[in-house]
């Protein structure tokens, strides 16, 4: 030893002896001896001779100080590294305790290098025996020396460690992760998740949620690239980090199921929005792409968390935004998982479906956006209008914002025309509008001569069906090369902002060829007229184009629907020609009128030979609204807003005959009883585009004639109600020209409401009342029995011997005009005074108008009925190319987005609470002056049956509002506030600082106190509805009480109809079980249930056949099933939330099933 010892005090021979022993390789002479043919190192050799082991050891330990921070020779290698790669693999360890007190010593005073090394070569150098102690004495290293840690956990996982110490270093590593360097994250995940057990590895995987924050990992890699600048190279970047994280929880979740099923359920437990993090969403990707069988688990999740909000678009965007090459490493699963989002019924799933595609679009590279925009054309050309949709929207919005990047796959996108087919009217202007702003572009522009050969030839079609995408096309088409903002008219002169000869003539020749192709069928005219409308309403066309379309379209108006009026009528009609509804009272001036009657008339009599045209077209009754809303439109446009130039068409009569041929219409002929339906549909049709127009004029007298145009609207209605009956087999003339129906017969005639018979459908299943999968049915139905023909007394009839039978004109809504949302404006209005003027222009004369209730209805159920197709959050249903009359209903209404109605319904609240304190005040008095008499004298049941459906129709629109998804959004925080701040006003709560739970307070007492006016059952439930509605605002629990005693109240109340008779019905049966369960939810189950069956079934059995229970008036023999069958539903379900096996529960419930059911039921049974 002593040979040696002064052998290797030279630190070339010391080098010598550390390395392998071996003759090098002639070719490499010998320049790298780590080359050589591996054989032992001399000291190695020595170090298995056991006398000299212990020996050779202590010699090696005390030359390691020399070499301990000079360690790297001229030839790069290291002599501390060589010498503790001796002690690796020895074949026996005579001392190992002494050896590993050693080792730990040199680790205690070693510079860093050396200490990483020597801590990831102990499990090569330890005995079992040592690897507890030494981990041990690595646990406290580790607390005292973060830096440390990589090489300790590399270590731990080859060393056997005692459960309790395993246990405790997890904790103490995990409590670091948000302290320590973000390269080390990845090391300390590794070490937690491959050292977790299927008994703990849920709480395991929950703490570690918990504490990785992938976020702020990002902003300490900002922090640490800052310092790079400064000297410090090779650091990885923050995305490297990221994406090596991502792959060691992906080898954890591979090879342990138990790891895959944790960290789904520690997911699936998160509840608060604010809880979920990016990782969330990073791991749920990586679980569907590594374990099939999980894959529907975390479709579970996911969508559960997308309806509860959790994971919002803000998350989303940060996801994509700062972990793009993590996410695009996944695209094939994150591909697939948003196809099957967009595929699902959940209008919410679905949309985050499509914004997934949208940010994946926005930050990954060219060949994934071509997968995506493939994916895209795949979802549009799948046939499920729904799925359609959405996909469209998404291209759409793609071309909005990166039009040069979505132009380049323009070829993709242009084979939808393929399948025209398969798409609605709606979809196909999205796609058209789509195909226009590709061709625009100039990425895009191959496709543009393609664009006008498909409108061409389907303008050139005789197929009807065919002819409407081409005007759809040519419409789009003319939109996009015309639109001002192409040019930026606002920064640039007239003469610099006009079209160019070549495109000016393009944009001509296809408004010419589509006004030439249309002008000898009506239905294709009046769909081109609305088309152009839409058009001239965004009001972005040059003015280049729109003096064109006035010199070639919209000055024909007056030359074939106006005409002076005259004191006799030219020709023969099947009934005399009157004007009617003047309200220009000025006889001595030239008045106008439309010739509605005798247009009709012709267009009667020349059906099945050559029509009557002018230059060329031909001009049908069918055009007139819609050449009418083209022409108001296009003035609005000119005058920026004003119509004084065609004011007088608002004032104007109409030729139609005297109404009084409804008392005979039974005996008239067929043919004539269907063109006097058809004067009344077109004559509606006319008002309501009239109401449409001057709406939003400001002018009084205006004002004043569009509320009597709109009484001209409810009598023409309520005539045509009656004159229905009479024409079997009757087929409306089209209104909306954009729906299927136009091609088809609509749907039959329904029959006369006064017969009472019903036909009983599918058991209904059991709801909770507040937003059932009947509700959306309910609104139609229960307002079916809300009409007024439906209520009309018994009394009102028999006084009334011609009255006869009468409809309700709900099935024949695709056959009317849409109202503007715009004239929901009219509520606004109080007296209104209409000037009478003389011939000299001077007021001779004023007229009072207001809303009447007739008025106040109508508009009242549109606007329902709006608010609950666009705000309304009900599944869709899954099937193919649905011919959805709604659809088309509000075909304008659906080209404004939830925000913008949502808005326009906030701005009518004040309104809306003025009508429904008028209706509460004008049922108040009448049960003050007529306590529990229906028909009292003196009472207009009319009125009151007005009055009852306004008041329903109100609470609805409420409900509907406040039930709109929308207000859980961020950005539409406000708009809640703002609707909540109206009702907080009218209870004197003035102060703009309230918070939304005082809001929320204040609103529900505003409605609380209308619950004793409710005239109606319908409208209880909606008022329970309602409130309801505005407690999920909030998380207090005080109100459940309060809902309980209220909803108690409408049950302990009886309901009278107007005939006099008690409400009964299958109608009235399903609101009473919605609002019994709303009851027995909010209540105290077991004492609601015991009074109910103690007391009121107790006075069932005791009150005479067709009684009820004085405490529960809605208790009838009739309702008593409905009664039984919730009670016992929630008993039933009361009674699973026990928990089995407890002697205190189990006498609980056999004694309330005792007391409630076995002895009071069975003795009425």
């Amino acid at each position: 030893m002593a040979g040696l010892e002064s052998h290797i005090e030279d630190r070339e021979r010391f080098r010598n002896c550390l390395l392998p022993c071996g003759r090098c390789n002639e070719d490499e002479g010998g320049s790298n001896p780590l080359l050589s043919s591996f054989h032992d190192s001399l000291i190695k050799i020595l170090l298995s001779i056991d006398m000299l082991q212990e020996l050779l050891i202590n010699v090696l330990f005390e030359k390691l100080p020399e070499f301990l921070y000079d360690s790297f020779g001229s030839d790069g290698l290291s002599i501390p590294r060589l010498i503790i790669n001796q002690l690796k693999w020895l074949d026996l360890v005579l001392s190992g305790k002494d050896l590993t007190g050693k080792i730990m010593q040199l680790v205690a005073v070693a510079p860093a290098d050396v200490q990483h090394h020597v801590i990831i070569s102990l499990p090569e150098i330890l005995e079992d025996a040592e690897h507890n102690d030494v981990a041990k004495e690595l646990s406290s290293l580790l607390k005292q020396n973060t830096q440390l840690t990589v090489p300790i956990l590399d270590a731990f996982s080859s060393l056997n460690l005692s459960a309790a110490l395993l246990t405790e270093v997890r904790q103490w590593v995990m409590s670091t992760l948000c302290a320590v360097h973000l390269q080390v994250v990845p090391v300390i995940v590794k070490f937690i998740l491959h050292t977790v057990t299927p008994s703990d590895a849920l709480e395991v995987i929950s703490e570690l949620r918990k504490n990785l924050h992938v976020e702020s990992c990002v902003s300490m890699s900002q922090v640490q690239a800052a310092k790079s600048k400064t000297g410090i190279a090779g650091t990885p970047s923050s995305q490297d980090c990221v994406t090596v994280l991502m792959e060691v929880i992906k080898s954890a979740v591979w090879f342990q199921k138990h790891t895959c099923e944790a960290w789904i359920k520690a997911i699936e437990c998160v509840e608060t929005v604010d809880e979920h993090k990016v990782t969330d969403f990073l791991v749920l990707l990586i679980l569907y792409t590594t374990n099939t069988n999980s894959k529907k688990q975390v479709e579970r999740v996911l969508k559960s968390k997308v309806r509860s909000g959790c994971i919002s678009n803000h998350l989303l965007q940060n996801i994509f935004k700062s972990h793009t090459q993590v996410v695009m490493f996944y695209f094939a699963s994150l591909l697939s998982l948003a196809q099957t989002l967009v595929r699902s019924v959940e209008p919410a799933v679905s949309l985050f479906g499509s914004l997934l595609y949208k940010h994946a679009f926005t930050v990954f590279d060219r060949y994934c956006q071509q997968e995506l925009i493939a994916a895209l054309v795949t979802h549009v050309c799948s046939g499920y209008a729904d799925e359609v949709d959405i996909a469209l929207d998404v291209i759409s919005d793609l071309v909005t914002s990166h039009t040069a990047a979505v132009a380049l796959y323009a070829v993709f996108i242009k084979g939808i025309l393929d399948h025209l087919d398969n798409l609605t009217a709606q979809q196909i202007r999205k796609l058209f509008q789509i195909l226009c702003a590709l061709g625009s572009s100039p990425e895009g522009g191959h496709i543009q001569d393609e664009l006008h050969i498909v409108i061409r030839k389907q303008l050139s079609s005789t197929a009807l069906k065919y002819k409407r995408i081409g005007v759809i096309g040519a419409v789009r088409m003319v939109g996009s090369m015309a639109a001002k903002d192409r040019r930026k008219s606002a920064t640039c002169d007239s003469e610099t902002a006009a079209l160019s000869p070549n495109v000016y003539r393009q944009v001509t020749s296809l408004l010419e060829l589509a006004r030439t192709c249309c002008g000898q069928s009506p239905l294709s005219a009046a769909f081109y007229y609305d088309e152009l409308a839409d058009l001239v309403q965004k009001r972005s066309l040059e003015a280049q184009v729109m003096e064109h379309m006035r010199k070639t379209v919209v000055e024909d108006f007056q030359d074939d629907y106006v005409v002076d009026l005259e004191p006799a009528v030219d020709g023969t009609h099947l009934f005399p020609v009157t004007a009617m509804y003047n309200l220009e009272d000025d006889e001595s001036q030239s008045v106008v009128v439309i010739n509605l009657l005798p247009l009709l008339s012709e267009d009667a009599a020349d059906k099945g030979r050559t029509p009557t045209a002018r230059e060329g077209r031909q001009v049908s009754p069918l055009c007139l609204a819609p050449f009418f809303r083209l022409l108001r439109l296009y003035v609005q446009d000119e005058f920026d807003g004003n119509l004084d130039e065609v004011d007088a068409l608002l004032g104007c009569p109409i030729y139609l005959t005297d109404l009084e041929v409804m008392d005979k219409v039974e005996s008239l002929s067929k043919p004539e009883r269907d063109f006097l339906c058809s004067l009344l549909f077109l004559a509606i049709n006319w008002f309501i585009e009239v109401v449409n127009a001057f709406c939003k004029q400001p002018n009084a007298d205006m004002k004043g004639k569009v509320l009597s145009r709109l009484q001209n609207i409810t009598l023409l209605r309520s005539s045509l109600e009656k004159c229905l009956p009479a024409c079997p087999g009757y087929i409306p003339p089209c209104a909306r020209f954009d729906c299927e129906q136009i091609e088809g017969s609509p749907p039959a005639l329904p029959a006369a409401a006064n017969t009472k018979k019903t036909i009983k459908g599918k058991k209904r299943p059991l709801g909770d009342g507040k937003n059932s999968s009947a509700e959306t049915s309910q609104i139609e139905d229960q307002l079916d029995s809300v009409p007024l023909e439906t209520q009309k007394s018994q009394a009102e009839k028999e006084k009334d011997e011609n009255s006869r039978p009468s409809i309700s004109l709900s099935s024949f809504r695709p056959f009317f005009r849409e109202l503007d949302i715009d004239v929901f404006s009219v509520l606004q209005s109080g007296l209104l005074t209409r000037s009478l003027l003389d011939s000299n222009m001077c007021t001779k004369a004023t007229e009072v108008v207001q809303l009447g209730p007739a008025e106040l209805v109508f508009l009242l159920e549109d606007l329902s009925r709006k608010t609950e197709h666009i705000l309304s959050t009900t599944k869709r249903a899954l099937v193919l190319k649905v011919k959805d009359t709604k659809i088309t209903e509000f075909s304008r209404l659906r080209q404004r987005t939830p925000q913008d109605v949502a808005q326009v319904v906030v701005g009518l609240l004040n309104p809306l609470c003025n009508h429904v304190e008028n209706m509460h005040n004008y049922f108040q008095t009448l049960e003050t002056e007529n306590p529990g008499v229906v028909e009292a004298p003196g009472v207009d049941v009319k009125e009151r049956q007005h009055m009852s459906s306004g008041y329903h129709w109100t609470l609805q629109i409420f409900h509907t509002l406040f039930a709109w998804n929308g207000f859980s959004q961020h950005e539409n925080r406000n708009l809640l506030k703002s609707a909540l701040a109206v009702f907080a006003d009218r209870m004197k709560a003035c102060d703009s600082s309230l918070d939304i739970e005082e809001q929320v307070s204040h609103s529900f007492s505003y409605f609380q106190n209308l619950c004793s006016s409710v005239p109606t059952f319908s409208a209880a439930l909606s008022l329970t509805q309602l409130l309801i509605t505005l407690t999920e605002k909030t998380h207090a629990a005080e109100y459940r009480s309060k809902i309980a005693s209220i909803v108690k109240g409408f049950l302990c109340r009886s309901w009278i109809q107007p005939s006099g008779e008690r409400a009964r019905g299958v109608r009235f049966n399903e609101t009473l079980q919605s609002l019994l369960c709303i009851y027995l939810e909010y209540a105290d189950v077991l004492k609601a249930i015991e009074e109910i069956c103690g007391t009121g079934v107790s006075e069932l059995m005791d009150a005479a056949k067709d009684g009820n229970s004085s405490t529960y008036p809605t208790l009838t023999r009739l309702t008593f099933l409905v009664f039984f069958r919730v009670l016992l539903d929630k008993l039933e379900k009361y009674v699973r939330r026990i928990s089995a096996g407890i002697k205190s529960a189990d006498q609980e419930v056999r004694g309330h099933w005792s007391d409630y059911f076995i002895h009071p039921i069975p003795k009425y049974l």
